[in-house]
């Protein structure tokens, strides 16, 4: 029988997954699950699980990941955010039970990227500039629109956020200096319910920066449907690159929108990957 750490968020997604509903179908599909709280991951990892199995949104996603690597157990993915973008890029259920199913009796294992800010983990993006605004301006609306607060967030922050100063360096060089509406670091390159940027893998063991250079505000209309469309990179004015450690400078320090979640950071912040930093149980067959 298959232990599983069942790591909950109850405030992802507003709170409408029931801890107790998902612990149920886990063993109604044959494993023997542990409940912990996304703060108790110490605790679930110390239990011995053969995997652990999160529920919440993409910022419990990153923390659980960041576990699972260093303790060698295989995560599962139990969607129950606002946005799971995460599920989204990896073509996992968005139905909580049909995800529990998988967590329980899943036999194939994909080696994803880990990405990391500071020591901060993260499976889809960090991001500056209009991503930490658009952030900020969706948080009061989840509950009533849901993913669709992305959306208004976004706009509402387009039509105020000033661009950010900055200098962006790849792998020891310097790649941007100057002006930046926003600076994409990108694993999965999923986002804001639906946004992405297009070249990114967490298969290739690096992460792919996107910069969005400073310029007419009535131009960012262009650079969202790019986004949405998944060809950021393509644009004029938009300067992208692989690398596999990113260091970022703003003077004064930074606030970061690392899958979802805000945090501050220094002046001076080093991003970095970690390949194949951890398995996840993925739809398929035999693994």
């Amino acid at each position: 029988m298959t232990r599983i750490a069942l790591v909950v968020n109850r405030a992802s997604g507003g709170g409408r997954a029931d801890p107790t509903e998902l612990e149920a179908e886990l063993r109604r599909a044959g494993a023997r699950p542990r409940r912990f709280g996304v703060d108790e991951l110490a605790d679930a990892v110390g239990w011995r699980p053969d995997r652990i199995a999160v529920a919440g949104g993409d910022g419990s996603v990153g923390a659980a990941a960041g576990a699972a690597a260093q303790a060698g157990i295989p995560l599962a993915v139990v969607p129950t955010g606002t946005a799971n973008d995460f599920a989204r890029a990896l073509d996992l259920p968005d139905d909580a039970f049909e995800a529990c199913r998988l967590a329980a009796t899943g036999t194939t294992r994909r080696a994803v990227d880990l990405g990391r800010a500071g020591r901060l983990p993260f499976v889809n993006v960090a991001s500056a500039g209009l991503a930490v605004a658009a952030a900020r301006e969706a948080q009061s609306s989840k509950a009533a629109l849901g993913p669709l607060a992305y959306a208004v967030g976004a706009l509402r922050a387009g039509l105020t956020a000033r661009p950010i100063t900055c200098t962006v360096g790849c792998d020891g060089d310097e790649m941007f200096a100057g002006r930046a509406w926003q600076v994409i670091v990108a694993n999965t390159g999923a986002f804001g319910a639906g946004a992405e940027v297009e070249s990114a893998s967490p298969f290739d063991g690096r992460l792919t920066v996107a910069v969005i250079e400073a310029g007419p505000r009535t131009r960012l209309v262009q650079r969202a449907y790019g986004l949405r469309r998944g060809r950021i990179t393509e644009q004029r004015g938009v300067r992208s690159r692989d690398a596999r450690t990113v260091r970022f400078e703003v003077p004064g320090g930074v606030a970061l929108n690392v899958d979802g979640e805000i945090r501050r950071f220094g002046s001076s912040t080093e991003l970095r990957v970690e390949p194949s930093a951890f398995e996840l149980v993925a739809p398929g067959g035999e693994g």
